[in-house]
């Protein structure tokens, strides 16, 4: 950050003009000729009035080495970031600040994995040479463009970007979506500290007889440090991260089209630029409108005139920490199957800016890689073994991908989904023929009998046996149902046992409610409407059964509060102050509940879950829950009691925070959004790289779920829709869509932010197919031609 100053200061001092012409070079251009080597014929590419490519080839090859030029101008930050967090070198450009996140990503051996996959990789597949062809796209504007501002303020020095990067990159998603890493140690601590009994309210029922590993407190100490960084590190380093997703499919006979309807929107962290790049893909044979993740040519969301589809988070486990059994004699060994068994290690080195570099010694038992070697000193004595699917499974994705990318039938589409093993996908997809259809996409995994995987395992213990990969052909899906339409929002699936750490259910009944009360008359109007929605019913869940303990607690002057809030609906408008009452009460109770037993370090780790969601409905039901009593007092404290407390503690909070005048407390100034670029989070770099704060509508498992992490106003926040997508095969050429922030990744660009008030206020922009409407609409007509190439 030193070094950005001094060389913004630098720039400075160049005066407005040359400071002007030195911002000039790095923007992105979107007309005119320029020439990249490899292609076998003229490129042509138009611009849209919010900055999309529309790209035309004459070949495939062609196709992806001018998407790779044309992402890489506009999100070459993006690319080094992604590759340098998934790759563990973050430290060796921010500083040692970063070093605890490079030790993480490390140690869970995406660089190893990426090496692995490459080199298994059919060379003579086609997705390979696609992969291939966008990578020297990539390269080719590297190498003869100017850099972005970003690597001069950091002082990046470019590098060729590899099918390594790419993988690496699959790997960090597949890390994102692996919420195990936050929620084991924190339910293992629960279950092994406090006892069963407070594992009810987590809707865990354990066996009488299991195996548990022995934990010293300075284990739990670093298990506790292992949740909160492995919930922590993506957003340290100002990156995306996937949290959750609304995707449905309604078949023709419940749309006014009497066509197919898709709807669809990923849940992501925010983050300056935004995760997705938008393509339109055409050569002969073959069209799409896709939305593209940096490093991965094939879109990852996607539709033309025939077909389309979204992805969700499936939320299956596919990975287990286990406790390793250390030899008394040898630290250096541990268990396994009946003999003690030597720990493989190396060592590597991370880089790190103006100082020395730091050594890591990573280990590996036979389960797994020993993920609290990430931790250093804060590591207990107990090794963690990391057994991951990712790590472990074959996992061609990329050909998945390029697969789904032309999925035009029910066959393809199942095809596609059945080459995914990680990570755990949820595939909603709809065509003009009238299918529709839900894929889970993953390897599930059959653990031994009466193995729970949402603890931490005893490696000395059959329980850490390795489970059974289980074929496609078990997972759940449905193809056509008679009910008329597919819907996935992170829920548990219906009638399945497959362990996972889903969300909670109200975001899923308030979609399944609508769809099922508007049979018949779905368009794109009432589905914006849905994606748009800013409750759900989570509130009352918790209210009901304690209004009669919060009316006792109520002072005369609190009345009209409470009477507020007993009366809401649950929505959360930008101008209500129910919504701010309710948020600050729900943090309150979860706290004055749960931090004493805890302790306030494994309470924020617990915050950091989906698990809490889950468990504080059940809580509030459950007056006699063990939950409710004050362990630093001698009393038993009661649920009033408790409850009485948290309301005081909420209203103190809150005039504390917001102002003495309750009449001020509206949702749209406590819940705010803003896009944080990764050098925005130090003064004066976030006034010329972030971009907000604006009020936002909408929470936490809404519809429009514009979600805030748990915790005391005001509320930042950090995730919701990455993209809101509408098609109706009716008329795919009218398919809308909202993009949270804008187009392009390149400071002072006109698409830089140009659609973040739009996104905020709910509108939606088409998403063009129509040759006629991309002409007229066209801001500019860029040629990208062979060397020595003419002719158009």
């Amino acid at each position: 950050m030193r070094r950005a100053l001094l060389v913004l200061g630098g720039l400075l001092l160049l005066g407005a003009g040359g400071l002007g012409v030195y911002l000039y070079g790095k923007q992105p251009q979107r007309d005119g000729e320029l020439h990249l080597a490899g292609l076998a014929a003229p490129v042509g590419v138009r611009f849209d009035a919010q900055g999309v490519p529309h790209i035309r080839a004459e070949h495939e090859a062609d196709l992806y080495r001018a998407l790779g030029y044309l992402h890489a101008q506009e999100r070459l930050f993006q690319m080094e970031m992604l590759r340098r967090l998934a790759r563990g070198e973050l430290a060796e450009i921010l500083g040692a600040g970063l070093l605890d996140t490079d030790r993480l990503f490390r140690t869970l051996r995406l660089r190893e994995r990426a090496a692995e996959q490459v080199a298994q990789a059919d060379r003579a597949s086609p997705a390979w040479r696609a992969l291939q062809a966008y990578l020297d796209g990539i390269n080719q504007y590297q190498a003869s463009r100017p850099l972005p501002l970003e690597f001069d303020l950091l002082g990046i020095r470019p590098r060729p970007f590899s099918a390594e990067d790419s993988f690496s990159v699959i790997g960090y998603m597949a890390y994102s979506f692996a919420a195990a890493l936050r929620t084991e140690p924190v339910l293992t601590h629960i279950r092994d500290q406090l006892g069963v009994d407070y594992l009810a309210v987590f809707g865990r029922d354990l066996p009488p007889a299991r195996s548990a590993p022995a934990l010293a407190g300075a284990d739990w100490r670093g298990l506790h440090a292992l949740a909160r960084l492995g919930e922590a590190a993506p957003g340290r380093s100002g990156l995306s991260q996937f949290e959750g997703s609304n995707a449905w499919a309604i078949s023709g006979a419940h749309t006014a089209s009497g066509k197919p309807l898709l709807a669809g929107d990923p849940h992501i962290r925010f983050s300056v630029p935004q995760v997705w790049y938008s393509a339109h893909l055409s050569a002969p044979g073959f069209e799409l409108y896709g939305q593209h993740h940096a490093l991965i040519p094939f879109a990852l969301l996607g539709h033309n005139r025939d077909f389309g589809w979204s992805l969700t988070m499936f939320q299956n486990d596919d990975l287990d920490l286990i406790a390793e059994r250390v030899n008394p004699a040898n630290p250096e060994q541990v268990w396994s199957g009946g003999r003690w068994v030597a720990l493989q290690s190396r060592t590597e080195r991370i880089a790190v800016k103006d100082a020395a570099p730091v050594e890591l010694i990573l280990r590996r038992s036979p389960h797994g890689p020993l993920v609290n070697d990430a931790l250093g000193a804060l590591a207990g004595p107990t090794p963690i073994a990391l057994r991951w699917l990712h790590l472990e499974a074959d996992n061609p994705i990329l050909d998945a991908f390029y697969r789904l990318n032309r999925a035009d039938s029910l066959a393809e589409g199942r095809a596609a989904a059945a080459e995914i093993a990680a990570p755990g996908l949820n595939i909603v997809w709809a065509s003009a023929r009238g299918d529709i259809a839900w894929w889970a996409a993953g390897r599930l995994l059959e653990r031994p009998p009466g193995v729970d995987p949402a603890f931490v395992l005893d490696g000395a213990s059959a329980e850490a046996a390795a489970p059974r990969l289980l074929p496609f052909s078990a997972n759940p899906r449905e193809e056509n149902p008679p009910r008329g339409y597919v819907l996935s929002a992170n829920q548990r699936p219906a009638g399945s046992a497959v362990p996972g750490y889903y969300n909670p259910v109200d975001r899923y009944r308030r979609l399944r409610e609508r769809l099922d009360a508007a049979s018949g008359h779905w368009d794109v109007h009432n589905s914006q409407a849905l994606q748009l929605e800013a409750g759900n019913g989570f509130p009352q869940r918790i209210l009901a059964p304690l209004l009669g303990e919060l009316r006792a607690a109520a002072a005369a002057d609190e009345e009209v509060l409470l009477a507020e809030l007993a009366a809401w609906d649950g929505e959360h408008r930008i101008g209500s102050r129910a919504a701010v009452l309710f948020n600050q009460l729900l943090y309150q109770l979860a706290h004055e509940a749960m931090a004493d037993e805890l302790g306030e370090s494994f309470f924020a780790a617990l915050l950091g879950t989906r698990a809490v969601n889950d468990a504080l409905p059940r809580l509030a039901a459950a007056e006699a829950a063990p939950w409710w009593d004050d362990r630093a007092t001698a009393a038993r404290e009661s649920r009033a009691a408790i409850v009485a407390r948290a309301w005081q503690a909420s209203l103190a909070h809150l005039r504390a925070t917001l102002g003495a005048d309750p009449a001020t407390w509206q949702w749209g100034a406590a819940h705010t959004l803003t896009f944080e670029h990764p050098l925005g989070k130090v003064a004066p770099l976030d006034r010329l790289f972030n971009v907000g704060a604006f009020a936002a509508p909408g929470t936490h498992e809404a519809p429009n779920n514009l979600a805030q992490k748990f915790g005391p106003a005001p509320w930042p926040v950090g995730y919701g829709p990455s993209v809101r997508r509408l098609i109706d095969f009716a008329a795919p050429q009218q398919a809308l869509a909202s993009s949270p922030l804008g187009q392009s990744g390149v400071p002072f660009d006109e698409h830089y932010a140009d659609q973040a008030a739009a996104y905020l206020a709910g509108d939606y922009r088409p998403m063009l197919l129509d040759e006629a409407q991309i002409a007229a609409q066209a801001q500019g007509v860029l040629w990208l031609r062979p060397p020595g190439g003419a002719g158009r």
